[in-house]
């Protein structure tokens, strides 16, 4: 790959000041980073030594303007009780809930010494004293609505519709775990705070407006008050509270496939805030060749300019990313307009892939099918399944259940052919029941009913 001459931190910094004269890069390579170096993810992610190694890699072979230091929005989960499945290619994965029983809300904060949190701050400073000048660090913290919701799991749901008081006592102190996660990150030397609350797409913006904006413009203000920028990550189609997110007051906001860019530009335009995303990490990142990496993004130039915008994939790489798929998207952000000439007669490959779906009008019990990005990686995926497996407890053999994840070519054929618009959604019988928005048990429940 040809060099190029880096702005790095400098064109993140004049970005956030609306006063960039090239468009940032910024790859979200968590757990890909170990695959650069052959390490898994649960090495990587428990191991100081290899954690920062990596992140050296990713520097010197993805040529970042900015990059974050740690995906994963279980660190603040971990401490305060959730136990964790860990995996060689994606993140851990919360899987039990210590608030379920109970509608308690916890009192316990974070502190340094806990957890995981020394090998993250120590790779945080020693990450800012290495490259810390030439490359804007992002820290990632879990979301208020995502924490609430590995404390309390799919209940949580309910509650905030049942017991909103408690659900808002809840959202209170997860509000304060992220504001004290964010002043140990922005102590080791982060440049941008970015909240990851990825479950905020699966809620309406009655909702939002009602239990999360305060938190939330709190959450921002208390960031910048520290002189540092704010970042606001959502995963799913989170199209119906852009404008809401947008009244909390972040920097900036990334966004993922789930979301049309053009439409999300002209809301956040109107506030003033940066744009931020979103190649898609199945169709194209994992799956697609170098040309459709380097295509997505001078179409995307094409669409919405570059004023005002960061490029970034649409969430965490997956681990099995090829390589030279992410050198494509570089070339393309470095040098659009020869990659655009260059691209002129590329039409990407139609799939060969063929999916036999089944009769759904010859069944002889409901068929609940889950499609999702991948439930052990999206926290969003993940608590939407987990409310369809509790039904499915219910209702035993009365009904199949079954989930089909993005990460797999013949599950992005079968979304295709069912003409799927957004994950992760539920259907029944062929019938998309609930896209980007996590049904209450009870709701699914009689929702099902319906078929038997």
């Amino acid at each position: 790959m040809t060099k190029y001459y880096v702005r790095g931190r400098e064109l993140i910094i004049q970005t956030y000041s609306h006063e960039n004269t090239h468009v940032p890069w910024v790859p979200f390579a968590g757990i890909h980073a170990g695959r650069l170096k052959g390490y898994t993810a649960s090495e990587i992610l428990q191991d100081k030594a290899k954690f920062l190694e990596c992140l050296l890699e990713v520097k010197k072979t993805y040529y970042p303007d900015g990059m974050p230091v740690i995906f994963d929005l279980q660190v603040e989960a971990e401490i305060l009780g959730c136990n964790l499945r860990w995996s060689d290619k994606a993140p851990p994965m919360v899987i039990d809930h210590p608030c379920s029983e109970e509608m308690i809300v916890l009192e316990k904060i974070p502190e340094r010494h806990e957890g995981r949190l020394p090998i993250i701050i120590e790779v945080m400073k020693s990450l800012k004293k290495e490259i810390g000048t030439q490359v804007a660090l992002f820290g990632l913290v879990c979301g208020p609505l995502t924490l609430a919701s590995h404390l309390r799991g799919t209940n949580f749901y309910i509650d905030l519709i049942t017991n909103p008081q408690y659900a808002v006592g809840m959202l209170a102190y997860t509000s304060q775990v992220t504001k004290v996660m964010s002043e140990y990150y922005i102590e080791a030397g982060m440049d941008i705070i970015a909240v990851v609350d990825p479950v905020v797409s699966q809620i309406s913006p009655t909702m939002f407006n009602e239990f999360l904006s305060n938190d939330f413009s709190d959450i921002f203000s208390h960031i910048k008050s520290q002189d540092v920028y704010s970042s606001f990550f959502v995963c799913g189609d989170a199209t119906k509270n852009l404008d809401s997110m947008c009244k909390t007051n972040p920097d900036s906001i990334f966004v993922d496939e789930n979301i049309d860019m053009v439409h999300a530009y002209d809301i956040l335009s109107k506030h003033k805030i940066i744009l931020g995303g979103n190649i898609p990490l199945a169709t194209t990142m994992l799956f697609g060749t170098q040309q459709d990496n380097m295509k997505y993004v001078v179409d995307l130039f094409e669409k919405i300019g570059k004023e005002n915008l960061i490029i970034a994939p649409g969430c965490d790489m997956p681990y099995d990313t090829p390589v030279e798929n992410v050198v494509g998207v570089i070339e393309a952000v470095q040098k659009p307009d020869l990659i655009r000439k260059s691209l002129e007669n590329y039409h990407k490959e139609e799939s060969n892939i063929v999916v036999e779906l089944p009769n759904y009008h010859t069944l002889h019990k409901p068929l609940v099918e889950v499609f999702t990005i991948d439930s052990e990686v999206c926290a969003a995926c993940g608590y939407m399944l987990e409310t369809a497996v509790d039904v499915k407890k219910m209702f035993g053999e009365k009904i199949d259940l079954v989930e089909y994840k993005w990460v797999k070519q013949e599950n992005i054929e079968r979304a295709k052919r069912l003409n799927i618009q957004h994950l992760p959604c539920i259907l029944i019988n062929g019938e998309v029941k609930y896209s980007s928005i996590i049904p209450t048990k009870d709701k699914l429940f009689t929702e099902i009913e319906k078929y038997l």
